[in-house]
């Protein structure tokens, strides 16, 4: 064969084998191109050599339809007649179209089945607008999407797109197995890297109302939230961009977290938020309770509302004017926010009221303030502080921070005994200005290592998670310490209130039988912070503030320090009694009901003229400075 006949033949076949790899759209050219080829050729034979035929089929566009029908339906030509020749091309054409419809049946369902196979993916790009993106997967990924769908229930067609490195399906599944109530909103996956600049965009960004960062799982995690932070910080965005909330689990990283997040992005140190709450839960059992309802959608949180109406009112004046809600401070008009300002605080205009509602549509303001009933008004009683010991059970990352923020607080001559497997090294011999540190050995899931401990001398007791070993194993051991503790605990006569770690807040409604004081699950409060974040970035100096220890803060008091025992009164008169103290009344909590899900006993923003009666041992929900 001639080479120059060989080169245009290879040329050509290397076109042909192009075309042929550009998928379904090219077969089915290259079958159609087929199809009129075949009619064609008949069609041309069919004139030349069946001249009576041919009229009879009502000449060359007749026969080009009869070979057409006949490629697509084999059973036509069971009606044909006339001469051999005429039916040996009928026959021709029919056996072609046979082969031809069999191959574009096959090319359409392997193209079908490749086209879902690509969606299943998750690599298709989405066309949404004000949709809530999450970057990363977690545990959190379910609690954030399910506080979403609470949030958003009167929006129309709310959109929370979720972008991770795992198989859209297995997220999918995932997601309606442990999200069953998820309400009007739509749920879509990607698979994709948060790292990858060209994932990114699969969940149009550029078009989001907040985009969220979880850290994944594995000891990388902060890594992980940290470059991306840098990629959206670095992104090129319209004018107006999402705000964005991420979440750091060391609080050695949230510098270098800040520097790549930029001034806009919100974080939310998640290590010193749960150390915290242990401290402030150790001085206050029920404190984690509060905590939760104050950060989920389902109960009452925080709204910034204008009331013009009170302009020129002092901040003291503006706690009995409302008929729904409670005021916890001003955010000025110059963008301060004061939590718990003196009662003097005249409000301006331009502020905005920081209200406790069950929904901004459902703050209003009394026409006719419920009455107060003085006459059940207490004197607060004086506590003298007095030292007093706690134990903790286990060690893990944390502890340290604990301790040290356990010292700025307690008491002088207070102490605390580490019982753990192994000392930590170098805790025993820091000196600490309030408190003594001693460690003594113990096994936390052994009975009667943990009765050695003389548990009776401690009037708290603190269990910490292990994070040596799996969440799902460190919650079993978790569970059996505290199962131990109760036992001892009612042998003992109640003397110690326990306040402990988990990682799963499923564990946690396993754990309600050991009725356990607190229950600090840190991946669930921290997803509750987040996702109120992303819902009002507002909120976030208002919660800084609460969760700062020298600000601020909630606590439970003893409820006789505002009202008589026994008396009739009703929550008006609670607000009034904190009012007088310098203090803010958000609620109340029963100690009948405190080992009661999913309330604990615990009613924030309660009805203001309904009949109130607090005894001995129930508490009182306030902000205060101490």
């Amino acid at each position: 064969m001639p080479a120059r006949r060989l080169k245009w033949r290879n040329r050509l076949r290397y076109w042909f084998d192009g075309t042929m790899d550009r998928g379904t759209p090219a077969l089915i050219g290259w079958l159609g191109l087929a199809s009129v080829a075949l009619i064609a050729v008949v069609t041309v034979l069919v004139v030349l050599l069946t001249n009576e035929d041919t009229e009879a089929s009502g000449g060359w566009g007749g026969v080009a339809w009869m070979s057409l029908l006949r490629t697509l339906d084999p059973g036509t030509m069971g009606g044909d007649t006339g001469k051999p020749v005429f039916l040996a091309l009928m026959l021709t054409v029919t056996i072609g179209g046979i082969f031809i419809v069999s191959s574009l049946i096959g090319v359409l369902t392997t193209g079908l089945e490749n086209r879902i196979g690509e969606l299943r993916k998750g690599r298709s790009r989405l066309i949404e607008s004000g949709h809530t993106i999450v970057l990363g997967w977690s545990d959190q990924v379910f609690t954030v999407i399910g506080e979403l769908a609470t949030a958003n229930l009167g929006q129309r067609k709310p959109c929370v797109v979720v972008l991770a490195d795992r198989d859209k399906v297995e997220m999918e599944d995932q997601i309606r197995a442990l999200v069953p109530q998820s309400g009007r909103i739509r749920v879509i996956c990607r698979s994709g890297s948060p790292l990858k600049p060209a994932d990114l965009e699969l969940v149009s960004p550029d078009t989001a109302r907040s985009v969220l960062v979880l850290p994944p799982a594995g000891p990388d995690a902060d890594i992980d939230v940290i470059k991306t932070l840098l990629l959206l910080n670095n992104r090129r965005w319209p004018a107006t961009r999402p705000h964005v909330v991420a979440a750091v689990l060391d609080s050695g990283n949230v510098a270098a977290a800040r520097l790549a997040a930029g001034d806009d992005a919100l974080l939310v140190d998640a290590d010193d938020i749960i150390v915290r709450l242990v401290v402030q839960s150790h001085r206050q059992a029920g404190l984690s309770a509060v905590c939760s309802d104050l950060l989920d959608f389902a109960g009452s949180e925080f709204y910034l509302k204008p009331e013009p109406a009170l302009e020129g009112s002092t901040y003291g004046e503006t706690l009995d004017r409302y008929a729904l809600g409670v005021p916890i401070g001003v955010c000025t008009s110059d963008g301060r926010v004061l939590v718990n300002p003196g009662m003097d605080t005249v409000i301006g205009s331009g502020d905005q009221m920081i209200v406790l509602a069950e929904d901004d549509l459902l703050i209003r303001l009394a026409e006719n303030p419920p009455p107060v009933v003085d006459a059940a008004i207490a004197t607060p009683a004086g506590h003298e502080p007095q030292p007093n010991r706690t134990l903790l059970i286990g060690w893990n990352n944390r502890a340290a921070k604990i301790i040290d923020l356990l010292d700025r607080f307690a008491e002088p001559r207070s102490s605390v005994d580490i019982a753990a497997p192994e000392e930590p090294p170098g805790v025993t011999k820091s000196k600490r200005t309030n408190l003594k540190v001693r460690y003594r050995r113990c096994e936390p899931t052994t009975r009667s290592a943990l009765e050695a401990l003389d548990l009776g001398s401690y009037q708290h007791v603190v269990v910490l998670a292990d994070d040596t070993v799996a969440p799902d194993h460190a919650d079993n051991r978790t569970l059996l310490t505290l199962l131990h503790l109760r036992d001892i605990e009612v042998k003992l006569g109640d003397p110690y209130s326990i306040v402990t770690e988990m990682y799963d807040d499923n564990n946690r409604r396993v754990a309600q039988v050991t009725k356990a004081d607190d229950f600090i699950v840190s991946s669930k409060l921290v997803s509750l912070l987040l996702t109120q974040l992303a819902e009002n970035r507002h909120l976030h100096a208002v919660f800084a503030d609460l969760f700062d220890p020298e600000g601020s803060e909630i606590y439970l008091k003893p409820a006789p320090d505002y009202l008589v025992p026994g008396a009739d009164a009703n929550f008006a008169t609670v607000v009034e009694a904190a009012r007088r103290q310098g203090e803010i009344a958000i609620g109340y909590r029963l100690k009948r009901n405190s080992d009661r899900s999913p309330t604990y006993g615990v009613v924030l923003n309660p009805s203001r003229s309904e009949p109130l009666t607090l005894g001995y041992g129930d508490s009182v929900i306030v902000v205060s400075e101490d």
